[in-house]
């Protein structure tokens, strides 16, 4: 039997207010909570994009980062990233590393369904390919992170909105490709 997830509740300045189950928390009024987002890179270099699967709630069949969650209460940002990669994509992650620590965003699905989190950007890297969760993902693949940056800046509609604001964000400090290698 599954246990329900809980997510960490934060108000505006971060600090933690209290739990709630996942399920209960996205919605049209959706609370500010704690989450993370993770680009995990090959040997190559490249970074794996994935396609939310067609039956999530919110951005369904929408390109998107390699890894997003949350962190359960007393669980490390590291441990719900390895946690969350193992379950979601099959894969063991070495040399996490954060990334854009005061990422932030709000967005609004298509459905009204809100995402309202504080979300640290992590990179990381596999040394293998993912064999992700149906439920999860329907498609991946692995870029050089310069198309990756280029495709979101031409076509930002096929795209999360956090992903696109994560390489704006890449591009205005320093440049996505350069931060990882």
């Amino acid at each position: 039997m599954k246990t329900s997830e809980l997510v960490i509740l934060v108000n505006e300045d971060g600090a933690e207010v209290g739990t709630a189950e996942k399920a209960t928390v996205h919605t049209t009024d959706t609370p500010l909570h704690l989450a993370f987002s993770c680009h995990i890179f090959n040997p190559e270099g490249k970074v794996l994009i994935t396609r939310r699967a067609l039956s999530k709630k919110t951005w369904p069949g929408v390109w998107t980062n390699s890894a997003c969650g949350h962190p359960g209460p007393g669980e490390s940002m590291e441990d719900a990233i390895r946690r969350r990669a193992k379950d979601e994509l099959g894969l063991e992650l070495e040399s996490i590393a954060e990334a854009l620590p005061d990422f932030r965003y709000r967005a609004v699905d298509a459905s009204g369904i809100v995402e309202n989190e504080i979300c640290p950007v992590f990179v990381a890297r596999a040394t293998s390919d993912p064999s992700p969760q149906a439920e999860e993902v329907c498609e991946w693949e692995w870029v050089e992170p310069a198309a990756l940056q280029s495709s979101v800046g031409q076509t930002p509609f096929a795209f999360s909105p956090w992903l696109v604001d994560q390489m704006n964000q890449w591009g205005d400090r320093y440049g996505f490709e350069t931060s990882v290698r």
